[in-house]
């Protein structure tokens, strides 16, 4: 059984389309005014602005990152999960699923996987 990582390659050919493409130019512009709210947070530091409004700035930061994350992992759950499932192959993409969002809550992975 491959894993998830292997699907990934366009020369398996049970490869599908990863699901955030119909959203890529959406992410790539979120990436972009967030590649923006971090060089204004260096600009800030560089003058010596108040903590405070730095901090807001993390934070907003902070914030625009997991609305991306939430995004990609809706597209990867409705998508890739779902394509994965209507094969017979879901257990191992819903582990990674699990583990990745384990790990983005700072939780730990599991040390065993049901499809293992």
């Amino acid at each position: 059984m491959a894993t998830p990582t292997t699907r990934s390659d366009p020369t398996d050919t049970t490869h599908f389309r990863h699901s955030y493409s119909r959203d890529k130019a959406q992410l790539v512009r979120r990436l972009s005014r967030m590649e923006g709210q971090v060089r204004g947070i260096a600009r800030m530091i560089e003058r010596e602005e108040y903590c405070v409004d730095i901090l807001q700035q993390t934070a907003a930061l902070r914030a625009a990152v997991d609305a991306l994350s939430i995004l990609l992992l809706e597209d990867h759950v409705q998508g890739c999960v779902r394509t994965a499932a209507e094969r017979g192959d879901a257990d191992q993409y819903v582990d990674e699923v699990i583990d990745v969002v384990r790990r983005t809550l700072g939780r730990p992975v599991r040390a065993n996987s049901r499809s293992g």
